[in-house]
């Protein structure tokens, strides 16, 4: 893995934290996860297993300490790994067609949903928080406009990023071996 490559992931990851956290929660505290938003922008420039990796690693455990939601760390933590290596293999099954800004967003936008579920199942179901809300009322009320939101980020993000990598001689970037 190359350091040029890895200051791109971490530079990412950054923004996405940054978002996170100036973002306020809605119900119960939880809030947009704009950090996935970016993971997956990462995801999509360096797609192999060791970035997908450490992406995932860095995302869940950095959202999980800004969380807002009653016992967040450990779900954030979870849902992350699940989430990047779901759409790992979605990138991989769907190949040359990821290119596409428009198959790009969607399966932002998927994977944001995915997340948010994992997350909400674990954190209400395996770790009991109530946080006055059902499931399908913070999934209604959170999940699927933060998928909204994380499509909408990654549909503008995603050309933004790809061209100043291309001017920037990452190269390495679209080798996707």
């Amino acid at each position: 893995m190359k350091t040029k490559n890895l200051v791109v992931m971490a530079f990412l990851i950054a923004i996405g934290a940054t978002c996170y956290v100036i973002v306020p929660g809605f119900i119960g505290g939880m809030k947009p996860d704009f950090m996935i938003t970016m993971m997956f922008v990462a995801m999509f420039f360096f797609r192999d297993a060791k970035s997908t990796f450490l992406l995932a690693l860095t995302t869940g455990l950095l959202s999980g300490l800004f969380s807002t939601f009653p016992g967040g760390f450990v779900p954030n933590v979870i849902d992350k790994f699940v989430t990047a290596f779901i759409i790992f293999a979605v990138i991989r099954l769907v190949g040359n067609y990821a290119e596409n800004r428009i198959v790009a967003t969607t399966i932002a936008g998927i994977g944001t949903m995915i997340s948010g579920s994992i997350f909400l199942a674990l954190a209400m179901f395996v770790l009991g928080a109530n946080v006055g809300a059902t499931y399908f009322a913070l999934f209604i009320a959170v999940v699927l406009p933060t998928a909204l939101l994380s499509a909408a980020a990654f549909f503008i993000v995603y050309p933004i990023v790809g061209k100043v990598l291309r001017q920037t001689s990452f190269q390495s970037v679209f080798d996707h071996s």
